[in-house]
């Protein structure tokens, strides 16, 4: 197996490997629920050479947080802001988090003299 071997692939949160169905049978919804998602700006899918789209795993945890929202009871444009909005927070705190360390390694460095 060479670097970029095809088995490479298997690891990579990113790569469309499922199909709509059965990325809707993995998430237990219809696929009008998965093109709903990318109708409210979710997730986009990838295309295969004939055009049917493809979803990384990466994609289908975002659609499964999403999913756990609509069936609690949140419409499904609202869930998908939702979890676009908690990803934000979370980027937003890490941002926040590296600024503070930059912050207090730069404070606890001796100047030079």
């Amino acid at each position: 197996m060479t670097a970029d071997s095809p088995l490479d692939r298997l690891d990579d949160d990113d790569y469309p490997a499922y199909t709509m169905g059965r990325a809707a049978e993995m998430l237990g919804t219809t696929p009008a629920f998965l093109r709903a998602l990318g109708e409210a700006g979710l997730i986009t899918p990838l295309r295969s050479e004939g055009g049917h789209r493809r979803y990384s795993r990466y994609q289908l945890r975002i659609a499964a947080r999403a999913r756990r929202l609509v069936d609690e009871g949140t419409p499904i444009d609202a869930a998908c802001r939702i979890v676009i909005l908690e990803d934000q927070l979370e980027e937003a705190r890490r941002m926040n988090d590296e600024y503070r360390r930059a912050a207090t390694d730069s404070q606890s460095k001796p100047a030079d003299s």
